[in-house]
């Protein structure tokens, strides 16, 4: 064995500079594009995370949006109804008040039912005219109601927490007092 020592020398080079290259290959060739593919693969799984979450972030933002939207209307329905409701009672009042004034003329011996009619008219149940201080005041309290409901909408909007609303929704708003008659204005 030792006659041919060169050869085994070339030998034991040539088998190490095989390993050192089938190492290298496979460093090359296989280590590095597979660590790749995973740093890709896991940058694209934390990507489509990311989608993920925006997508559902922006689906709750525009849930919450439609649902202030919708709180809107409904709070701005109620602005008008409730006015309406008002208006409406408030016609009913002087109706009856009317209507009861008409009566009493009528008992009367001496009164006609036309001369009755003509010095108390009974005004409608509905749709009736105001006096203005009253027609006036629930205009107002319609419309800072609709701007509690904007108000609202807009806090909703950016996300802030709204200041508490003075009448919940479902109750009436408060009424005044009854004014004396004065200037009337149509409903």
């Amino acid at each position: 064995m030792l006659k041919e020592p060169n050869a085994i020398l070339k030998l034991a080079l040539a088998l190490a500079v095989l390993l050192a290259g089938a190492g290298i290959g496979f460093y090359f060739g296989i280590y590095l594009p597979a660590q790749d593919v995973r740093r890709e693969a896991r940058a694209l799984a934390e990507k489509q995370v990311q989608r993920a979450a925006a997508a559902q972030a922006l689906t709750q933002r525009a849930q919450r949006e439609q649902a202030a939207q919708t709180e809107y209307q409904g709070c701005t329905d109620f602005a008008e109804q409730s006015y309406k409701q008002r208006w409406t009672a408030a016609c009913q009042a002087q109706h009856d008040t009317d209507q009861a004034v008409y009566e009493d003329c009528a008992d009367n011996l001496f009164s006609t039912q036309a001369g009755c009619l003509a010095k108390h008219p009974v005004r409608p149940v509905q749709d009736c005219a105001l006096p203005a201080a009253t027609a006036q005041s629930y205009a107002q309290a319609r419309d800072a109601r609709k701007q509690q409901c904007l108000a609202q909408l807009q806090s909703a909007q950016t996300g802030r927490p709204s200041a508490p609303m003075s009448v919940a929704p479902g109750e009436p708003l408060p009424q005044p007092a009854m004014p004396q008659p004065e200037a009337t204005t149509a409903f």
